[in-house]
């Protein structure tokens, strides 16, 4: 009788669909125009007085979506909305024009009043482009009075640059850029649903490149809200440099715009660049959250993007949090897991309070 590895072979099917995306001449890779010159240097300055600067800047400015209803049935409404991105000027400006106005898809429950129903924003992964995937995912939770948002990334879908070719961002600082903006985005669209729609609890989500994203957000709130990273690492780091995606990245072109500046640059001096400039998004470095205890984390078992100790690191570094272990790789976990995510969700907000208790 043969016996089978099954996390060997999730961990296979991970490294061939990598290899498939990102090693054949299908698509371009990730930042074969180099790192972002003065945008670069921009996010990195930005991206440090985050913290300092998140409390600041509370609450954020009001943002004023545009709502069209797309469906509508006796127990539930699809609507879309567009509002301007509320970054600041210094963002605006290095952000493409495409990215200039975020979209988000708002499914909601009829007839249940907001302060009695729960709202969680869902962000986007890596290579995320449209709502479906979110919607498929947050839809059964309808009949938990749970309400799903999803905000379409900067960089992503409609917004995304005319020159880039799926998910390949074209510079390094354009990824920082989407995170910055999705961070910002997102700050606003929470602030939304506590101030003008008024629901009860919320949260935020998101798988793979989303979770970090969703973490950082989760992180930053300045009242609790339940913070649910799935099949995310602790740091872009880890997926760049120490996961599949390492063979996606366009080293030598890095280098090459380095050795403008510097003349022998080895590709491991790049990758030693690429680690510094990419601890700048080191969910550990951030606050923890002001209820740890609605954190949880869901991850494979055997994931080729994600190595279990990244996980671990951030479990560490928040204590209070939770993770939660399917078993998988990370593209079969993502395919087959919605379940445990879903689970997640409904769990996490049972920890929080109502904002006005239900009567």
């Amino acid at each position: 009788m043969v016996t089978v590895n099954l996390g060997m072979l999730h961990h296979i099917l991970d490294h061939v669909y990598g290899a498939f995306m990102h090693r054949t001449k299908i698509s371009p890779p990730f930042f074969s125009r180099g790192w972002g010159g003065a945008k670069l240097d921009l996010l990195e300055r930005m991206i440090k007085q985050l913290f300092p600067e998140a409390a600041e800047n509370w609450p954020p400015s009001l943002i004023q979506p545009i709502w069209k209803t797309v469906w509508e049935t006796k127990t539930a409404c699809l609507r879309e909305g567009v509002f301007k991105t509320p970054c600041d000027e210094r963002l605006l400006s290095a952000l493409p024009p495409e990215s200039h106005t975020a979209r988000v898809a708002f499914l909601t429950p009829k007839f249940v009043p907001p302060q009695k129903m729960a709202c969680v924003v869902h962000l986007a992964g890596t290579g995320d482009h449209t709502f479906e995937r979110r919607l498929r995912l947050g839809g059964p939770l309808l009949k938990e009075n749970i309400a799903t948002m999803v905000l379409e990334s900067p960089f992503y879908g409609q917004r995304r640059p005319v020159l880039q070719r799926g998910a390949k961002l074209l510079c390094v600082s354009d990824l920082l850029l989407l995170g910055r903006a999705t961070i910002e985005e997102a700050r606003s669209l929470l602030h939304w649903l506590d101030s003008e729609a008024g629901f009860g609890k919320m949260g935020v989500c998101g798988l793979s490149m989303g979770g970090v994203h969703a973490a950082m957000v989760g992180s930053l709130h300045p009242t609790p809200v339940a913070t649910l990273p799935f099949l995310s690492p602790h740091s872009a780091v880890v997926a760049f440099c120490e996961g599949i995606l390492k063979h996606a990245t366009a080293w030598e072109a890095l280098r090459e715009d380095l050795a403008v500046q510097k003349a022998a640059m080895t590709l491991e001096d790049v990758r030693e660049r690429m680690r510094n400039v990419l601890s700048l998004t080191d969910v550990t470095r951030f606050p923890i959250p002001k209820n740890p205890n609605a954190v949880i984390f869901v991850a494979a078992t055997d994931d080729g993007y994600i190595p279990k100790h990244s996980v671990l690191e951030l479990q560490k570094a928040w204590p209070g949090s939770e993770v939660r272990w399917v078993t998988g790789g990370h593209v079969s976990s993502f395919i087959l897991h919605n379940g445990e995510f879903r689970r997640a969700i409904v769990d996490g907000l049972d920890r929080l309070q109502w904002k006005e208790s239900p009567s």
